[in-house]
């Protein structure tokens, strides 16, 4: 398992909702968080690691040692939004880029544990804007999609450079085709119960 930078067809797929928790799923769930702290950030999508299903990792912290931290949301959704804040975001498919995102100040948001559990968080500050981030990645939404106006623009050329890279390394054949991944992604995915 590995965190693919943008613009890895993951990135843009449309996550399906998780139908079981299982032993592959827990094992996928702990590779995610190794993964998130190796890079030093706080949450991850399931579609960073290549993987089409509708779940994320968080640990507000950024502490591997703060396990009483680490969340775990499974079908999440976003219940209500209040007011509107704008901060810095980075992503750890873009590395060593950030930008000015606007979001909601405020959110209530319910999901599943891994014990199958539904829970309700009302959440501001990073903790709002950490699950906006990562529950827009299961809809193939990216920060840089969200980003304010002039703060996109002179990002450009880097994501410019993130795309040249990208497309160098799979006529390289470090990275397959984006058709290759998206018939992967397909196989992948839950089949409705």
């Amino acid at each position: 398992m590995q965190i693919v930078p943008y613009p890895h067809p993951a990135l843009r797929w449309k996550s399906r909702p998780v139908q079981e928790i299982n032993a592959d799923l827990r094992k996928a769930v702990a590779e995610m968080f190794e993964l998130m702290y190796a890079h030093n950030g706080i949450g991850l999508a399931a579609n960073q690691v290549d993987l089409p299903y509708r779940l994320f990792v968080l640990n507000l912290t950024g502490d591997q040692d703060a396990k009483e931290e680490e969340l775990v949301f499974l079908n999440p959704e976003i219940l209500k939004r209040k007011g509107t804040t704008e901060g810095e975001e980075g992503c750890l498919s873009f590395p060593g880029m950030y930008g000015d995102v606007k979001r909601a100040a405020e959110i209530v948001v319910e999901a599943f544990d891994l014990d199958g559990n539904v829970f309700e968080y009302t959440l501001d500050d990073l903790g709002s804007r950490a699950v906006q981030h990562e529950n827009d990645h299961l809809d193939g939404v990216l920060f840089i999609d969200r980003m304010v106006d002039t703060v996109r623009k002179t990002c450009d050329p880097m994501i410019a450079d993130f795309e040249a890279q990208y497309r160098r390394k799979q006529t390289e054949g470090l990275f397959p085709s984006d058709d290759v991944v998206k018939a992967r992604l397909k196989e992948l995915e839950p089949k409705p119960s």
